[in-house]
């Protein structure tokens, strides 16, 4: 029901679905409010910016802009109805935001042993021509 996208850019977009927290409310009066968005984290220093975050009742998904990386982060989502009806129990899901400047490292790591790789085929190919080309036997 409640899925975490982890983009490229760092960002999360949360998504969700309504059919998951069980029938639909028998009356109008006990009609879906909203939602209410739950955050928490495992870091140092880090400050996190959606912590009771209400949304509207229509609302089926939340972009987090601003992830860091290397922390685990739980968000938990909770359906609000309006009363007599008890709100359902929230789901959660919990993910980690790859660090960017390690997986900049990375690609440029791939990069360079790439190169390099190339060159070392190149030179053996080259030698591999001269010892049979242009020595004498």
């Amino acid at each position: 029901a409640l899925v975490a996208n982890v983009l490229r850019n760092g960002s999360v977009l949360l998504q969700w679905g309504l059919r998951h927290w069980g029938p639909p409310p028998p009356r109008p009066s006990a009609a879906l409010r909203g939602f209410a968005l739950n955050c928490s984290w495992d870091g140092t220093y880090t400050r996190f910016p959606c912590d009771s975050v209400e949304l509207g009742a229509a609302c089926r998904d939340y972009l987090l802009a601003e992830a860091h990386g290397s922390v685990r982060y739980r968000l938990c989502l909770q359906p609000r109805y309006a009363p007599p009806r008890p709100a359902p129990p929230a789901q959660c899901v919990e993910f980690r935001v790859e660090p960017a400047a390690m997986r900049d490292i990375v690609v440029a790591m791939t990069a360079v042993g790439g190169s390099i790789c190339v060159m070392l085929v190149f030179i053996c190919l080259l030698v591999a021509y001269i010892t049979e080309n242009l020595m004498s036997p």
